[in-house]
């Protein structure tokens, strides 16, 4: 048996030997720091039992894959701290996660004292430095063990399992679990660990069956690795746009309204609605599209045609009860099918497209209770939607098109560098999910791969992530705490103009039917605005700015002037407002610094005197006097220009 190291040198065995034996006969010091194996590039456990010719990367405790090991170990290490101080909680499920692990209980909640006692429990368990080891047993065996155990939740786990399987088993020293590993060879080897938070979690994602209570945690190699870890996390809980979003302001929900039902503020309504505006313009004004204003609901029979109905009803809100009602109502998930008719109003002939119709459209779905956070995932939100009826050949130019548009916007917002890029493909395990034939995804497919490529854009591809109708562009970003949403989506459709009956008239007077490119120049204007909270920290650029200055009389005094410097800013389009308190001067600064202003403008006799400001920046601290001419002129440029000053670019780069 040949075995390849990691180095091109070859060991050479006369029988089995498992990956930890090899390990050892490298080097004791290597068999010591040693963590799990890579066999062909396959994560696996020291424990594993090499029988054929292979290449062997051992992997150490100092290499990041073996971070999943160690977190592994971590969580079950933590299950058995729960079991030993709440006998009576029910154990699920425990794996490592891309930041930590965690493990979920059938259990009351976890208290930030519970979570600590737990940690103290954990801490003795890896002290006692106990021997990890693994045995497996046939599936009937595995399910008596664990009904004996009175742990319901894994005898599901192994019911669901084939009948001929061998049930793979973690013991480490007299704590059981179902596992497959892979896992450390001894508790000892947790060497920094916190557990960070617990929440609530339904039993397999599933918000009809069993509340649960998960326990989150992190753990690394090195006290100085958790160390950092946990100061990011501080500044992401600092960044969280749920948390700053409502201190600065922005908006708010309330319990009698709805989950993912926000309230905007005039705060926050100002700074989408700059948002809003930029993207009308530029669509219409410099893209080429046409505006249009559609219902916000339909009768189920539109989405009867679209093919919604069928594959996409579980998450509309339906109006009506159709066995009782004689039409059901639904409120729109999209507004691809009713733009479909404005384009139908009229004929349209070859010359006539592209035809890029822009629609700031107000949408609706039913997203499960348990996915609602902040303004990320809502269920109404605003949508810079567009769909682009196109003749075949003009497939590719108008997808880099849509491609150059989502760049445009994000670099505006100074967030190009903040996304990756994915291929959303159909699943063909499930083929009865999705609208076409083999041949009809693996065209439009490569089509979307090849407008990639042309772009230089490095992406992934993903099996089951297109829409029913055709494949998708995902333009992805993540919150402060890692998790990745989609922020823009450009799709390619070639089937549901069947279904609408659309045409245009050819060369030949022929009817022809078009292709159909949806997509997003900016995404969903609630998920971009919490994504910009974050990025920034609520330091937005000066354009952005629900109020770019605020005006601080030093007195009551000044006042007037205050009042005529103020009107004179807004006349230049500027959001102003006079701080008039009986407050001093040093707290009124204080103030405008906490709310994030970009500029406070202080005004007393001298300014008054000489028809000055003292201008104090978020970027530059005290700059100074300056004519009111000429603080116009320059923060006037800022706001043209859309400027990131170097402040906000530094602030983002933290992010």
């Amino acid at each position: 048996m040949k075995i390849t190291l990691k180095d091109g040198s070859v060991k050479e065995y006369g029988g089995a030997r498992t990956i930890m034996d090899i390990a050892a006969d490298i080097s004791e010091g290597l068999a010591r720091a040693a963590c799990a194996g890579e066999i062909n590039g396959e994560l696996a456990d020291l424990r594993t039992v090499v029988e054929q010719d292979c290449e062997l990367n051992i992997i150490t405790a100092t290499d990041p894959k073996a971070l999943k090991v160690i977190r592994h170990t971590a969580s079950h290490i933590m299950a058995e701290a729960v079991k030993r101080l709440f006998p009576d909680a029910k154990v699920t499920i425990g794996p490592a996660i891309e930041d930590g692990f965690y493990y979920d209980f059938d259990a009351e909640p976890f208290s930030r004292e519970d979570l600590d006692k737990i940690e103290a429990e954990m801490k003795k368990i890896i002290k006692e430095g106990k021997e990890i080891t693994r045995y497996t047993l046939p599936r009937e065996d595995a399910i008596r063990f664990m009904e004996e155990k009175g742990e319901p939740y894994k005898v599901e786990l192994i019911q669901d399992l084939p009948a001929d399987a061998q049930i793979s088993f973690y013991d480490q020293g007299g704590f059981v679990d179902l596992c497959a590993g892979p896992h450390l060879m001894s508790t000892k080897g947790v060497k920094a660990f916190k557990l960070t938070s617990s929440s609530m979690a339904y039993w397999r994602g599933d918000s009809a069956k069993a509340r649960l209570q998960r326990i989150y945690g992190t753990a690394y190699n090195k006290k100085e690795e958790l160390a950092a870890h946990l100061e990011r996390m501080e500044d992401a809980k600092r960044r969280d746009h749920n948390k700053l979003g409502r201190e600065m302001g922005l908006f708010t929900t309330v319990d009698v309204i709805g989950q993912g039902l926000p309230l905007f503020t005039p705060k926050g309504t100002r700074m989408i609605m700059k948002l809003q505006r930029w993207i009308e313009d530029l669509e219409d004004k410099e893209w080429g599209y046409v505006r249009t204003r559609t219902p916000l609901m339909a009768k189920s029979d539109l989405y009867r045609i679209s093919g919604h109905w069928d594959h996409y009803k579980e998450g509309m809100f339906v109006l009506g009860d159709e066995e009782v009602d004689n039409e059901v109502f639904a409120l729109r998930p999209m507004t691809c099918p009713f733009q479909y008719y404005v384009y139908k109003n009229e004929q349209r002939s070859y010359r006539d497209l592209p035809y890029r119709m822009g629609e700031t459209s107000t949408l609706f779905r039913c997203e499960d209770s348990g996915e609602m956070h902040g303004l990320t995932r809502v269920r109404q939100f605003t949508i810079s939607e567009g769909h682009l009826v196109i003749r075949p050949d003009q497939a590719a130019e108008e997808l880099k098109g849509c491609l150059d548009l989502a760049y445009h916007c994000l670099s505006v917002l100074g967030l190009q560098n903040d996304v990756t890029f994915r291929l959303s493909k159909w699943d063909p395990e499930n083929k009865t999910k999705y609208l076409g034939d083999d041949n009809y995804w693996n065209t439009t497919q490569e089509a979307l791969r090849e407008v990639l490529r042309e772009k230089g854009v490095p992406f992934v591809e993903a099996d089951g992530e297109a829409a029913f109708y055709g494949p998708k562009i995902d333009i992805q970003a993540k919150n402060v705490y890692g998790k990745e949403d989609t922020m823009i989506t450009i799709q390619l459709d070639c089937a549901i103009a069947e279904n609408f009956d659309m045409y245009y008239i050819d060369q030949n007077g022929d009817r022809v039917r078009p292709y159909i490119i949806h997509r997003t120049s900016l995404g969903c204007y609630e998920r971009t605005l919490a994504w910009l909270i974050e990025k920034y920290a609520g330091k937005f650029p000066t354009w952005l700015c629900a109020e770019q200055v605020r005006i601080l009389p030093i007195s009551e005094k000044y006042e007037a002037y205050a009042e005529q410097v103020r009107k004179t800013l807004a006349a230049a389009g500027i959001d102003v407002t006079v701080d008039n308190r009986s407050e001093k001067i040093g707290f009124k600064i204080r103030e405008a610094r906490l709310d994030k202003l970009p500029y406070m403008l202080v005004v007393g006799q001298q300014e008054e005197a000489d028809g000055t400001v003292s201008v104090r920046s978020r970027f530059a601290g005290d700059e100074g006097s300056k004519a009111l001419d000429a603080f116009i002129a320059d923060i006037t440029e800022e706001i043209r220009t859309k400027a990131i000053r170097e402040e906000l670019a530094a602030e983002g780069a933290k992010a």
